[in-house]
């Protein structure tokens, strides 16, 4: 039998070593990016100027300071454990209130220890609800953001949430351009609501074409609930964003979300159809540019702490904060997407 020397034994014991060392720092230089809907985060005063008189300690869910709290504490435990080790980058947020809610979840849970910042503007929807978005201020800096009115020509009531786009610097190394969704919804009928998601598109597709002339190559990221899927025609023909197999053209736009809508679970549950509302689109540059940011994937955060099981349509659904009128330990009715990359 060949025998094996110790210097052969220990040399062996260098490589394995040098190459686990290698393996924790490639995994130290992964980092996350999460949007999240969060579902109703309301604070518990009334708002005379928005219908939120539900979410009030007299309203119906009977909605008060130790459930806003619960609730603040529960997201924040979602935002850590989507990160693993490490705390997502930054939060695009929908279906916040206002900016005192983002500063509890910010300043007053295990978030507090993170530096997150935040950037939020109250926008004009009836419900009072808004997009935002949190970053952790030691790894991302903003230098310009713009709230994005959506407007109908042919109806000056039409009143929805804004987008928001927030431009910054990645860790000294890279810049991006994020844009924070929350189309217009299908409470009403798809059809019937189908040219407010077209109209979001429109909006969108000109914000994103006027930032990319005035940035040739810019890395742009667009997420949120878009309460449209990957094939309807607001986001794969108006919008543009196309499949990720697809072979892709100079400027194009990618939904890194379309496959998600083989999976078993996607991003919310309509009775026995699990649906994908929620998604990353990005410009090709951001997938295929270098610069410090290495594209890893992009998925559904699926923890089994964020589901329950669902007797009346079998299988499993996202676990609310309340089930019909009674309050429970849960989260939300959507499921948090995440980005991954490495820098």
């Amino acid at each position: 039998m060949k025998q094996i020397s110790v210097t052969g034994i220990l040399a062996f014991l260098l490589l394995a070593a040098l190459d686990g060392k290698s393996q924790n720092n490639s995994l130290r230089n992964e980092y996350t990016f999460m949007f999240y809907n969060v579902e109703n985060f309301f604070d518990c005063e009334d708002d005379s100027l928005t219908d939120d008189n539900e979410f009030t300690p007299e309203g119906e869910r009977r909605w008060n300071r130790n459930r806003l709290y619960d609730k603040a504490d529960r997201l924040s435990k979602v935002v850590l454990a989507a990160g693993k080790w490490n705390p997502p980058i930054f939060v695009g947020l929908c279906e916040v209130e206002n900016l005192s809610v983002l500063e509890l979840l910010t300043r007053q849970t295990s978030l507090k220890n993170y530096s997150y910042k935040i950037v939020h503007k109250d926008s004009p929807d009836e419900r009072g609800i808004d997009v935002a978005f949190i970053y952790r201020s030691d790894l991302f800096r903003p230098f310009d953001y713009q709230a994005i009115n959506l407007t109908d020509p042919a109806d000056k009531t039409f009143k929805t949430r804004d987008m928001l786009r927030v431009s910054g610097v990645l860790k000294d190394c890279d810049t991006l351009h994020l844009f924070i969704n929350h189309w217009p919804s299908r409470y009403g009928g798809i059809m019937e609501t189908m040219k407010y998601r077209r109209m979001a598109a429109e909006t969108l597709k000109k914000e994103i074409k006027e930032l990319l002339a005035k940035y040739p190559g810019a890395k742009v990221i667009c997420t949120g609930d878009f309460n449209d899927t990957p094939k309807d025609e607001s986001l794969y023909g108006v919008l543009g964003a196309k499949k990720t197999d697809n072979p892709a053209e100079s400027g194009e736009l990618i939904n890194l979300s379309y496959n998600w809508m083989s999976e078993e679970i996607q991003t919310l549950k309509n009775q026995y159809s699990w649906q994908v509302f929620d998604q990353w689109i990005v410009s090709d540059y951001f997938v295929t540019g270098s610069n410090g940011v290495q594209f890893l994937g992009a998925e559904i955060f699926k923890a089994a702490f964020l589901l329950e099981p669902d007797s009346k349509f079998r299988g499993v659904k996202p676990k609310r904060t309340y089930n019909g009128f009674k309050h429970q330990e849960g989260f939300s009715d959507h499921l948090p997407i995440l980005l991954r990359v490495n820098m």
